[in-house]
């Protein structure tokens, strides 16, 4: 993983040394718990875990457990599998927001007792209407000026359960008519009786993120709270939480855009929908952005941070290509993926003049590229197997392969020309008659005759049947993301995003592939055995990206 980049996250931190600002470099990741990571995610992590590296400081892995309605243990493992996956190695330690809960009520505690925290009886709806707006400032609470030994005894009460959920909340007294809304008395405590996945029924009240997250970076010893550009508007109230409760050694935050790719969301919500609906085979479908769906669909770690890095690092609004993605992960299997043959769509092919029980067999190489990959010897019979691509009863101008009457090259074996075509009982073609240029050597005919097509072939002896499945975007839009609303989720998913061909014929040795083992299947594209069916292999990418770098 490339540590010594350079963006304007570093530049900052450079500055932030030289002046002593801070001592060391210290980051973190801290996702919530309430669905699996995705692209997006990793580049927070891709962020935060190269700037820790290249500064020579540490990186945490911090579980943002702070609403027990929405997290679950399923997920909490799901994500250091996809952290440890990445290589992202938290070796600052793994915490999580729970786990300061104590501390969080005592800082709560103290801004009560130094009167800049008040408990409040407005509703929800409420609240937001005392807000005001971008232009009007807002009105205070009615609560607003309880004395601190109501506001700590009604606080004490609430910890104890005396109230339900929604009846009252803590807020900060700042400014209710701050120019940013986040600074206008926000809630920092609201009550959830609900049990935690890991405290239990300890708590029934519980710290907003915008209360507890700088109280954790700060307790953990942070230097840099990198997060995205959302957070911006936060960052004053990050600022005022770490003054008003006296931390010295205090972390910065500073911001970077999201990524945003075409055809995708990242919204858990959404995504967490596709699930629920069953418009996709779980979290890990390959269709999905989420890391455990890239990595089941055969992607890298190597190739999702060469997209990070190369898509950059900036504060402004950008959507990268989809097909960028692509690009990177066909980029480096084409060096690093060894040679399969598979024919997704067989059509059979009988020798006629070859002989029945004959078996000969033709090397070919696991790598063009790389020797050190070694050979492997092809089985060719009298009957074999190609695809019905590869052959046109008319064909159409510019095809080169397989017609009534045409020759065609097999990949390292022989030189072959069609003279009858079978079809079945509903007019398709069923199974070819050829003949072969047995003399032909090296696919080269004595005569010197040109022959410009060349495809690959199986024969009967070298098959086994496999389920092969290729994906397309789950969304039908470029822009998905800006036109997302919950009525109308269903109209731009797309028809054909997953498509399935049964009994393919591949390559005996793919038999005895591992999960998540990749291969470029010649003239086909990149495929992985699938780690959560047997007998299915998914479509990694084409053979080649449309994108064009510039």
């Amino acid at each position: 993983m490339e540590e010594n980049i350079s963006n304007f996250i570093h530049d900052i931190i450079d500055k932030d040394l030289e002046t002593g600002k801070v001592k060391h470099v210290h980051t973190r990741f801290p996702p919530e718990p309430n669905g699996y990571l995705h692209i997006g995610s990793a580049k927070a992590i891709w962020i935060n875990y190269t700037t820790a590296k290249k500064y020579g400081g540490k990186f945490n892995l911090r579980y943002d457990d702070t609403n027990p309605l929405k997290e679950d243990e399923e997920y909490v493992l799901a994500i250091e599998e996809d952290l440890r996956w990445l290589g992202a190695e938290p070796d600052g330690g793994i915490f999580y927001g729970s786990d300061y809960f104590d501390k969080c009520y005592e800082f709560a505690e103290k801004l009560i007792k130094d009167g800049k925290a008040f408990v409040c009886d407005l509703s929800q709806e409420e609240i937001s209407k005392y807000r005001g707006t971008l232009t009007q400032g807002g009105t205070e609470s009615p609560y607003r000026n309880r004395s601190v030994e109501e506001n700590l005894d009604l606080f004490r009460r609430m910890k104890a359960g005396e109230f339900p959920d929604g009846a009252k909340t803590l807020r900060a007294k700042i400014d209710m008519d701050s120019p940013n809304m986040n600074m206008r008395d926000p809630v920092i405590y609201r009550i959830i009786h609900a049990e935690h996945h890991r405290q239990g029924n300890k708590w029934c009240i519980y710290p907003m993120y915008d209360f507890a997250h700088p109280i954790q970076d700060a307790l953990e010893g942070i230097s840099h709270s990198l997060c995205s550009i959302e957070f911006e508007n936060h960052r004053p109230l990050y600022d005022w939480v770490l003054e008003n409760l006296g931390f010295k050694d205090r972390p910065y935050q500073y911001e970077f855009a999201r990524l945003n790719m075409t055809y995708t969301v990242m919204s858990k919500r959404y995504l967490r929908k596709l699930v629920e609906t069953k418009k996709v085979d779980g979290w890990d479908d390959p269709r999905m952005p989420t890391l455990s769906g890239l990595r089941r669909r055969g992607y890298t770690p190597t190739a999702i941070f060469n997209f990070i890095e190369k898509s950059g690092v900036s504060k402004n609004y950008s959507i990268a290509d989809i097909r960028f993605l692509e690009y990177c992960i066909c980029e480096e299997l084409n060096e690093t993926a060894l040679r399969r043959i598979a024919v997704i769509e067989p059509l059979k092919v009988t020798i006629t003049n070859y002989p029945e029980d004959k078996i000969e067999y033709f090397e070919t190489s696991n790598h063009p590229k790389n020797p050190e990959f070694g050979k492997r010897s092809i089985p060719f019979s009298r009957n074999i197997y190609i695809e019905k691509s590869d052959f046109m009863v008319e064909p159409i101008p510019g095809f080169k392969r397989l017609s009534p009457g045409r020759e065609v090259r097999l990949m390292s074996a022989y030189i072959i020309k069609c003279n009858e075509v079978i079809y079945d009982e509903n007019g398709n073609v069923k199974e070819l008659l050829c003949t072969a240029d047995l003399e032909a050597k090296n696919n080269k005919p004595a005569d010197g005759r040109k022959v410009k097509g060349t495809i690959h072939w199986l024969s009967e002896h070298n098959t086994v049947d496999m389920e092969v499945r290729e994906y397309n975007p789950i969304f039908n839009k470029e822009n998905v993301s800006t036109l997302l609303e919950d009525d109308n989720f269903e109209e731009f998913l797309s028809d054909d995003s997953l498509v399935i061909y049964k009994n393919c014929k591949l390559e005996k040795l793919l038999e005895n592939a591992k999960a998540g083992e990749r291969f470029q299947f010649v003239r086909m594209g990149y495929y992985t055995k699938d780690s959560k069916y047997d007998g299915v292999f998914n479509q990694i990418a084409p053979l080649k990206s449309s994108f064009k770098p510039e």
